[in-house]
């Protein structure tokens, strides 16, 4: 069976009163997604308390980070590959488990090396978070709304970092930084009992109603090969998977300098402590959402409007690469409210470029081997990531200045549509034969 040809997208929306189930689904990935980035970040924030009590230098500090995205871009494909064998409700269930559990043991850590390897336990679960929730998007969507959906999930990751600054300050000044973790980790449990509890596949869920399960498999394809999936060789061999991959290795990089050495550069910059970080980076993030949502909406928009998903996608992503490109000033400009809309600008065009470019694998592959090119293009950001952990670090301690940094994060997102559309220059989906391989994309 033929996956929709670009010019089958129906203009018209869909039909109204057929139930709302399938966003539940959205609110407990967004909920798991804002734990993900609470746990992610709080390094950043505490970073000149930590580094002051542990005399880490500026490249001790990037080691860090190094070997938290190594941890994540090896597990990143593992991950990809358990989750469309098991299914995302567990796999879900087991990385949330494992990341969590790290997590709260940096309450206990002392010293460089048992950060490092605290953080590299982070990072192998963590790096669940995006598989399962793209293949549970995949799942409960039509093809025509899971860039929205995706883009509300993606905006957990900027609420995460709003929370970060309000709440992590406030335990710190009653107990320490120690606890932090402790409480942070203790509370996040809750979500995993209500994952487990409410989330099943369309087909197996007993609540959702026919109308609604019709809606969601509008545009489902038949399986056409058995449940483990295509080949791995055969989904390295398509330009389609290249595209997304090179497109995460460019783009990534960037969201985890804005993660992790934002506080630091507005203190560099304007002075800011632990307590002063909270108003800008709250607003920087509150613009992020926007753009997440947004980004996401206009694509989805688009293609209700009758444009198919070729055009819908990467005029999004255009409109969201020209927003980043103003950030290569941010290091210049003379005010901290300059600055923070100049930044927040270009973290809500990253995730309204990201909301639509983590819908391409849903959209070029079978369900069961969306995970798998996730985990393909999260090894390939984290990748990124470690070089440009590397690259900052080096910058920063040889000449303390962030303007190769941002340079190079206004360049990246131009160059990722570029290569998107070099090596699928019309997003036809990659279609296996009944072997799973084989078949020409």
């Amino acid at each position: 069976m033929a996956w929709p040809a670009e010019a089958t997208i129906a203009p018209s929306p869909p039909p109204a009163r057929i139930g709302r189930r399938r966003w539940i689904v959205v609110a407990l990935l967004f909920a798991a997604t804002v734990i993900n980035y609470v746990d992610r970040q709080m390094l950043g924030l505490l970073k000149p308390l930590l580094s002051r009590e542990f005399h880490w230098s500026e490249t001790d500090y990037a080691d860090i980070i190094f070997w938290f995205q190594a941890s994540y871009a090896v597990a990143y494909l593992v991950c990809g590959r358990i989750i469309d064998r098991i299914g995302a409700r567990w796999g879900y269930a087991l990385t949330f488990v494992i990341w969590n559990l790290a997590h709260i043991a940096h309450g206990l850590a002392s010293g460089l090396v048992q950060f490092v390897l605290v953080r590299v336990a982070l990072g192998a679960g963590e790096a669940g978070n995006f598989p399962a929730g793209l293949k549970s998007v995949a799942e409960w969507f039509p093809r025509r709304e899971r860039a929205l959906a995706v883009g509300v999930f993606n905006a957990g990751s900027n609420v995460g970092a709003v929370i970060t600054p309000l709440v992590v300050p406030a335990i710190v000044a009653v107990a320490d930084w120690r606890m932090a973790f402790m409480v942070t980790g203790v509370i996040s449990f809750a979500w995993l009992a209500a994952w487990l509890i409410f989330y099943r596949r369309p087909e197996e869920d007993r609540r959702l109603s026919a109308a609604e399960r019709a809606h969601i498999l509008s545009d489902a394809i038949a399986p056409t090969v058995s449940a483990s999936g295509p080949r791995l060789a055969w989904i390295l061999r398509q330009r389609q998977t290249w595209a997304y991959v090179l497109a995460k290795f460019l783009t990534d990089p960037i969201w985890w300098v804005f993660l992790f050495w934002l506080p630091d550069f507005l203190g560099r910059r304007f002075g800011l402590d632990l307590r002063g970080f909270g108003p800008p980076l709250v607003a920087i993030y509150l613009m992020s959402d926007i753009g997440s949502v947004a980004g996401g909406w206009l694509s989805s928009r688009l293609m209700r409007r009758g444009l198919g998903a070729n055009r819908a996608r990467k005029v999004a992503m255009l409109m969201c690469a020209a927003c980043v490109i103003p950030v290569l000033t941010a290091p210049w400009v003379g005010g901290l409210t300059a600055a923070v809309l100049i930044i927040g600008l270009a973290t809500a065009g990253h995730q309204g470029f990201s909301a639509n470019l983590m819908t391409l694998p849903s959209d070029l592959f079978p369900p069961s081997a969306v995970a798998t090119v996730v985990g393909l293009g999260g090894t390939a950001g984290a990748v990124g990531g470690m070089l440009m952990a590397k690259f900052t670090g080096w910058i920063l301690q040889g000449t303390g200045s962030y303007g190769p940094v941002f340079l190079t994060a206004a360049l990246a997102y131009p160059l990722a549509l570029l290569a998107i559309q070099a090596l699928s220059p019309h997003l036809r989906p990659a279609i296996p034969d009944a072997t799973g391989g084989g078949a020409p994309s």
